[in-house]
């Protein structure tokens, strides 16, 4: 039941009201001035506040300033039998959410009513959302504990704290957008707006639109006036994702806002100031797309000005147990199913030695399909697609992307990747697996206690 502050001096309108609004199903307090009507504010939490502006000695506007400070997602009308322009102009511009002249219809009071309380409500679940996609994108709340994914978190952690142009490289799937929304949730314009868009997802003339809005009769279809995304996400983030499908058109605009910090609206002639971060991705080489005269060159280095390089999922297999983990949980939820507790060791192996063209996108897809094929407590390799059960594992030399490596610690890696995919391939059967890689039974199952691995001595074991 949403409750309503009514405030007035004048006792006959206050019952009226009251009466009136409990009707329409709400609880409803009463004062009869400034001061106690404060005192209300203070002890309770109303959603709406309603008060007269002049009421002898005390003013409405007193109500409005201490409701403003004390509940400030609380909408307050403001009611005066002094119809004036200026009375109504001074508390709108102090914050009032309506005004109401008396004497009023009650139809009127009803619908400005359930306007205003409807608007508390967006406030709130706007505010909810605001917290729950902040707390998500908090950097310990992101799955990644690879030596690679700690570099970018504290990549990240550093970029935040600037508002440096970023350009995020990765393959499909691999998270540019969750990066994205963590470098702005954890910067200082969390607060407002993270607006993004895909490049390669809309036409040109639909994208310029999109991107910087259009005054009314810019084009034949161009009835009103429409803001542009960019300058809906004043002071927040703006992301566009694969950036490399962008028209050089749309590229000479682009440059326009990055070097002179405004845009300029289809069919106009005002420059718009906006005050933005931008950060952008592509699954493609920018710097061969600005070879091949695609890409503005003077863009690019507007642009990367931060590189940050997301590794594909095979380059960083040890996060892939904490990510199907993850993934189990939010598709326990999503589907009711929350007797899965696990994955069988057999599967994980398939998990771990599989390619992931997809990345961390087709990871979550196979999982939330296991989760609904599923009927045992842990996912068996009958719940994944044939694709991932029936290929051949893939082989990945770790360190081989870097400058330096460490040689015994990179051939115990090889040793381990090789071992374990002859055990998959096997069945887990020491032996079968002996044999595939030309090993004795002995020297087999000394490697697998070394790199503790498990497998399976016989058949029927």
């Amino acid at each position: 039941m949403s409750s309503i502050l009514v405030v007035d001096d004048e006792k006959s309108l206050r019952d009226f009201l009251a009466i009136m609004l409990e009707e329409e199903g709400y609880k409803v307090f009463t004062a009869h001035n400034a001061d106690s009507a404060v005192k209300l504010i203070k002890e309770n939490i109303f959603d709406l506040v309603l008060t007269d502006i002049r009421m002898g000695k005390s003013s409405g506007i007193n109500v409005l300033e201490s409701a403003q400070k004390i509940l400030p997602d609380t909408p307050v009308v403001m009611m005066t039998a002094y119809a004036s322009a200026e009375t109504a102009v001074d508390a709108m511009k102090k914050g009032a959410y309506d005004y109401i002249s008396k004497p009023f219809k009650i139809e009127d009071v009803q619908l400005i009513v359930k306007n205003a309380i409807e608007k508390k409500k967006l406030s709130e679940e706007n505010r909810l959302l605001k917290t729950a996609l902040s707390d998500r994108f908090q950097l310990p709340n992101i799955i990644g504990k690879s030596e690679t994914f700690q570099r970018i978190f504290d990549l990240i952690e550093k970029v935040s704290r600037s508002n440096a142009t970023v350009l995020i490289h990765g393959e499909s799937g691999t998270g540019k957008e969750m990066v994205a929304k963590a470098i702005h949730f954890n910067s200082n314009r969390k607060n407002y707006p993270f607006v993004s868009i895909n490049c390669g997802a809309l036409p040109e003339n639909l994208l310029e639109s999109e991107l910087f809005g259009h005054e009314k009769g810019a084009f034949t279809s161009a009835d009103t006036l429409k803001l542009g995304l960019m300058e809906s996400a004043n002071k927040g983030t703006f992301f566009l994702d694969e950036i490399g499908e962008a028209p050089l058109s749309i590229q000479v605009k682009l440059l326009r806002v990055l070097q002179e910090n405004e845009i300029l609206r289809l069919g106009g002639t005002k420059a718009i100031p906006v005050d933005l971060r931008i950060i952008t991705a592509s699954n493609r080489n920018l710097s061969n797309l600005v070879n091949d005269k695609v890409f503005r060159e003077d863009l690019y280095y507007r642009l990367n000005v931060i590189p940050i390089q997301l590794p594909p999922l095979r380059d960083r297999r040890e996060d892939i147990p904490d990510l199907v983990e993850f993934f189990i949980t939010k598709y326990n939820s999503k589907h009711k199913k929350d007797f899965i507790k696990s994955v069988e060791p057999e599967t994980m192996r398939f998990f771990e030695n599989y390619s992931w063209p997809g990345n961390v996108r087709e990871l979550e897809n196979v999982i939330e399909r296991a989760v609904v094929l599923e009927t045992s407590e842990s996912i068996q390799k009958t719940s994944l697609p044939e694709e991932i059960f029936g290929a051949v594992p893939q082989f990945q030399v770790p360190g081989m992307n870097k400058e330096k490596i460490d040689l015994e610690r990179t051939l115990d890696q090889i040793e381990k990747k090789m071992l374990s995919n002859a055990l998959v391939q096997a069945d887990g059967i020491i032996n079968k697996a002996a044999k595939q890689l030309n090993l004795s039974f002995r020297s087999m199952r000394y490697r697998i206690q070394k790199h503790q691995l498990k497998g399976k001595s016989k058949d029927n074991e």
